[in-house]
């Protein structure tokens, strides 16, 4: 068997899982197609990496103990792909410089590990002819195509132990605790976190929300005997008025204003308006860090195994995917600049209204 020459990188925001899917891919490859007959090139700092040629050849031991540790072992960064076509005033090329940098290590196939921007590069440069293979990463779990990305579920987790202690704050202090959870375009991440660590409210992209409404459930849950109340928001979550404008235009009004989310401005509106005091919470980051949950652990590596098999086979052109109980791929020209957003008639929603939890509509 001719040696097989394989690059991997790591794109956009880190997420716990990049490990784990990385050690995967590795591992299966080394059993598939035998050690001798495999060479994987780490690319560091994901395509600005591959533009720059920050790429190396590494060796089995790199990979030892990396399945419980977060981050990626690569080094990631965001290139965003609105500008992989643009010559900017550095003079270069990108897709050039990637395909050189492809060609000038001999790779047999460039695996890329990332969330819906990525996949936008990836299948740009399958377009280009190189031979492709994405995984899908993401804590908002918006990837078309698969039922769920790697990163997710350990998020969820971390946000569900985030809002189990605000709620012993809440309750002490008879507040209402607005936290926000990453999600720009899709609620997922809010939904479940929601669903799981019990709050009242929850306000997510895909369902615009009345500020008035909110305050009116707050002041019911108040009156109703509630000590302290729990608001999940997603950062993407817009009232019912910014719904009606461009995404320019939302974002113009929200910087003259001097605010980014409306988190601040909820926990501002429904002190004033239910007359109850209400604190802010943003645990950011921490939802990206730490390690990966067993859940992903055990996805990423049938990711990576999936993956690996594809190599073996020569099948190049996809993304692996989970669907129900089954992992398997998708073309990249499929599911490339779409985004799987929460279904606000789904069972998640339902399930939701079904056990009186708001969404301000």
């Amino acid at each position: 068997m001719a040696k097989r020459r394989i690059g991997i990188l790591t794109s956009g925001g880190d997420c716990p899982g990049l490990n784990a899917t990385i050690r995967g891919v590795v591992r299966s490859c080394y059993h598939l197609m035998g050690a001798d007959n495999v060479e994987i090139v780490g690319i560091s700092e994901g395509f600005y990496g591959l533009i720059n040629n920050h790429c190396k050849a590494m060796n089995p031991s790199d990979f030892y103990g990396i399945l419980t540790r977060g981050g990626t072992i690569l080094g990631t960064k965001r290139t965003p792909y609105k500008m992989m076509q643009i010559v900017e005033d550095d003079d270069i090329d990108k897709v050039k410089q990637m395909k050189q940098t492809y060609n000038k290590w001999e790779l047999d196939c460039l695996l890329t590990l990332g969330g819906n921007g990525t996949h936008k590069t990836a299948n740009l440069l399958s377009e280009e002819g190189l031979n492709i293979i994405g995984l899908p990463k993401t804590i908002d779990n918006d990837i078309w195509g698969t039922d769920v990305t790697f990163g997710f579920h350990t998020a969820v987790d971390i946000g569900t132990e985030v809002i189990d202690r605000i709620h012993t704050t809440a309750h002490s202090h008879s507040r209402v605790m607005v936290v926000e959870i990453m999600g720009n375009k899709a609620g997922w991440l809010a939904l479940y976190t929601g669903i799981a660590g019990g709050s009242d409210i929850v306000l997510i992209p895909e369902i615009p929300f009345e500020p008035k409404k909110v305050a009116e459930i707050v002041r019911m849950r108040a009156d109703d005997g509630k000590p302290g109340l729990v608001i999940t928001v997603a950062e993407g979550a817009m009232d019912k008025e910014e719904a009606l404008l461009k995404r320019k235009e939302r974002a113009k009004k929200r910087a003259e204003a001097g605010e980014v989310t409306v988190t601040n401005r909820i926990a501002d509106f429904v002190q004033e308006e239910a007359k109850i005091e209400t604190r802010a919470v943003v645990p950011g980051h921490m939802l990206r860090g730490g390690s990966p949950s067993a859940y992903d652990r055990i996805l990423a590596t049938q990711f990576g195994a999936r993956a690996a098999a594809l190599v073996k086979m020569g099948k190049f052109g996809y993304m692996v995917a989970k669907k129900g109980s089954d992992i398997t791929e998708n073309k990249l020209s499929d599911i490339a600049g779409k985004s799987r957003l929460v279904d606000v008639d789904g069972e998640m929603v339902k399930t939701a209204r079904s056990i009186g939890m708001y969404f301000g509509d």
